[in-house]
């Protein structure tokens, strides 16, 4: 059933958008016992809540007397008429994580961690539940990761204590709370990004912001001590505790196989910060970090062939995420062993973040719509092969690779010029290296 809280009975929602979180959201609101209108452009969506909502179109009903409009995170309020609707008739925009907020003094005692950043935010999420986990507390993952956190069942303490929700929390979600307290909130980074939501990088930055100004005077904060974000959220927090994530002093990551490369060892060390500061001993964080296995298209090993490893790092859509991904395999014996695929659609028309990188690459393969500018970048510091399709930069990496070479999926890019989504364009990477002989 998931949650379910009388803080909703006999209250008037509409619900835009009915992907995951859209549907956990309409069963919680129906089950919680209030009346509830929803939409979705897909005829499949909307006959999938037809027996639990009314079915209109937030945008073009008059939405006088609801006690809110929950939308998906993906629906773009600087340019989608519901935020005028919803103004004019003076009833907040909301998301599914702000109805988690909004249930939470109904729910067993529990604390939350939210994490947020540019970079990272999967990998350090799955990371902190796992250890968690691993720790013997009770826990959920959501948000922006997994199942949506309204349709999981709610957390009861256990004989080590009280249970732990961890949330991966985009921009875009956390714009779409008001309420959200996080006994820990961690940054990873903030680097340019979705700026086509935002009034520039402050807007992106202030989005951000806020996760730490929602906080309670007794909640934490963890925060990476070089993003420019630092001084505006600090200047903010007078008596809350912060941790800079550098000041955790680990450096050896060699007893964590599925933690390579200094943005994991970033994303390690807000683990260890926020875990210590739920009161979890080192020695059981530094068993989990030993035990974690990598997300599905994050730094993910796929396959070694003929002592060549593939690495699916497809989640990589700029290239602030894919620099530390080149830095993970440096040159054995002078010789750089990376044959790097790279391309899509570009966020940006460079690749200076990854520049710093160039000399552990041995040869680049570039695909899709910015393949050609890539190529051009290129050339002057590398061998390159201008691939345009995915397939066939695997194939053509193969046929070079030595052993001990890393064939490297990680494009800098969007997927949408060729693929659904990352998910799917990891998937062929996948597919593509399975069919290699």
């Amino acid at each position: 059933m998931g949650i379910v809280s009388n803080v909703f009975a006999g209250k008037r929602y509409a619900v835009l958008g009915l992907a995951r979180s859209g549907l956990a959201t309409v069963e919680t609101l129906a089950a919680s016992g209030a009346t509830v209108v929803a939409w979705d452009s897909r005829e499949e969506a909307r006959a999938a809540v037809a027996d639990k909502a009314d079915l209109a179109d937030p945008a073009e009903i008059d939405l006088k007397g609801f006690d809110g409009v929950v939308v998906s995170p993906g629906v773009p309020l600087n340019r989608h008429p519901i935020a005028m609707q919803a103004k004019l008739a003076g009833v907040p925009i909301i998301g599914d994580i702000e109805l988690f907020a909004l249930a939470r003094p109904t729910l067993p005692p529990h604390k939350v961690v939210g994490i947020t950043g540019t970079n990272g935010k999967s990998t350090t999420t799955a990371l902190i539940h796992h250890i968690i986990e691993q720790a013997g507390y009770p826990t959920r993952m959501g948000g922006n990761i997994g199942l949506p956190i309204l349709g999981q069942e709610p957390l009861e303490p256990n004989l080590k204590g009280v249970g732990v929700y961890v949330l991966e929390l985009s921009s875009y979600q956390i714009d779409l709370t008001h309420s959200l307290d996080c006994d820990v909130a961690v940054l990873l980074n903030i680097t340019p990004d979705h700026l086509d939501r935002y009034n520039g990088f402050e807007g992106y930055v202030a989005s951000k912001a806020r996760l730490f100004a929602m906080q309670s005077s007794d909640g934490v904060a963890i925060i990476d001590a070089a993003t420019e974000a630092k001084h505006q959220i600090l200047d903010d927090w007078s008596g809350h505790e912060a941790i800079e994530i550098d000041s955790v002093n680990v450096t050896d990551q060699s007893a964590w196989p599925s933690l390579q490369g200094p943005h994991n060892l970033q994303n390690a060390r807000a683990a260890i910060a926020c875990c210590r500061t739920l009161g979890i001993d080192l020695p059981t964080i530094f068993n989990a970090l030993a035990s974690f296995a990598s997300l599905p298209h994050r730094m993910q090993a796929v396959r070694t062939l003929n002592g060549v490893l593939y690495v699916n790092d497809s989640k990589a859509t700029n290239p602030a995420s894919t620099a530390p991904a080149l830095a993970a395999f440096p040159p054995v014996n002078g010789r750089p062993r990376i044959h790097w695929i790279v391309g899509g659609l570009a966020k940006t028309d460079n690749l200076d973040e990854c520049a710093p990188r160039f000399g552990n690459v041995a040869h680049a393969y570039t695909i899709g719509e910015a393949g050609h500018m890539f190529a051009d970048l290129l050339r002057s510091h590398m061998a390159v092969d201008d691939s345009e399709m995915l397939s066939a930069a695997v194939r053509r990496a193969a046929r070079v690779a030595q052993p001990g070479d890393v064939v490297l999926l990680s494009p800098a890019c969007a997927s949408f010029d060729q693929f659904r989504d990352f998910e799917a364009r990891g998937d062929a990477f996948a597919a593509a290296v399975a069919a290699l002989e």
